[in-house]
């Protein structure tokens, strides 16, 4: 609860830029002032220059003049934790000149800070490294934010896309922009194709905002949507295995981006498909508990040679194991 006049003040002008337009009524409730301290706040804040626009009647109230705007002036402790943490992680989301944009809005945010929270923020920025993404493909921002206005406006945009047969120009309904394995992709329905697709952001030459509206699917789990179609994808090893342990557990120890669980019985019947036998063979064993391997053999022989390098690491001959 805020008691200091000069916090409440500064309250007023917080929550008017953040409803737009209070009644005296509604501020006064609050602050848990009276009508009276509330039009005494305003005249302090009109008389450093604030521009906020008082309305007289049953509907009337206060507001800021329409396209003002302040910088932010004041940060709390765990807001600038939050604010650096965010703008740091930004570095990882794959986005052309990200680097740059990152450090020109940390230097903006500092040089409005009060200074001991301006040190709390060097401090942060000084001492906080975060591990680089190995393969992430950068995107265009302006194509990522076109498609995520489009989705949220439920706007149609004109695609120029770089597909395996060729560029194309196509209509499409943004469902859903997602960040999976350090690549964007957008989910949504394909005019060109009549479907539901999905579309790797780096691989969109041009994405332009139509006037053209569409109706969102309802409770469309675009991010489900995209898992199922990329194990639909055919990749060098198709894998099934039976797990015998609970569904949850292995749930908790396998993403669905790596493998499909379903109850079998009572085991759980594990489907994928992939390109690295030796990191499933390891994904399995981390699991900790029996399984039999249905198909591919291949992946018999890789959990094999596994066991056999930890038994000639553990100095015990492989065939007493």
């Amino acid at each position: 609860m805020v008691y200091h006049p000069t916090a409440k003040v500064l309250a007023v002008l917080e929550l008017l830029q953040t409803h737009g337009h209070l009644s005296g009524r509604e501020l006064a409730r609050r602050l848990e002032v009276d009508v009276r301290t509330v039009r005494r706040y305003i005249t302090t804040l009109q008389d450093i220059g604030i521009p906020i626009e008082s309305e007289i009647g049953r509907h009337g109230g206060y507001a800021l003049r329409p396209g003002f705007r302040l910088p932010p002036l004041m940060f709390n402790d765990d807001e600038v934790l939050v604010l650096t943490l965010g703008l740091l992680l930004a570095r990882r989301l794959a986005l052309t000149d990200a680097a740059s944009a990152v450090e020109s809005a940390l230097a903006k945010i500092e040089r409005v800070l009060p200074h001991p929270l301006r040190d709390r923020l060097r401090g942060l920025t000084h001492s906080m490294r975060l591990d680089e993404p190995a393969e992430a493909v950068q995107v265009e921002g302006d194509i990522l934010t076109t498609l995520s206005l489009a989705s949220s406006l439920a706007r149609q945009v004109r695609l120029r896309y770089d597909s395996r047969e060729g560029e194309t120009s196509r209509l499409f309904d943004s469902y859903a922009v997602l960040f999976h394995q350090e690549r964007w992709y957008t989910v949504g329905y394909c005019h060109l194709r009549e479907g539901l697709r999905v579309f790797r952001l780096d691989r969109i030459r041009e994405a332009a905002l139509t006037e053209s509206r569409f109706v969102p699917l309802a409770s469309f789990d675009a991010f489900t949507y995209m898992l199922n179609s990329f194990e639909a994808i055919p990749d060098e090893w198709v894998i099934e295995v039976l797990l015998e342990t609970p569904l949850e557990t292995a749930r908790q120890m396998i993403p669905r981006s790596l493998a499909t669980l379903v109850q079998d019985g009572d085991q759980v019947c594990l489907r994928a498909s992939i390109r690295d036998l030796h990191e499933m063979a390891l994904t399995i064993i981390r699991l900790g508990c029996p399984f039999t391997v249905i198909q591919p053999p291949e992946l018999r022989a890789t959990l094999q040679a596994i066991a056999a390098s930890i038994a000639r690491w553990a100095g015990v001959p492989f065939s007493m194991l």
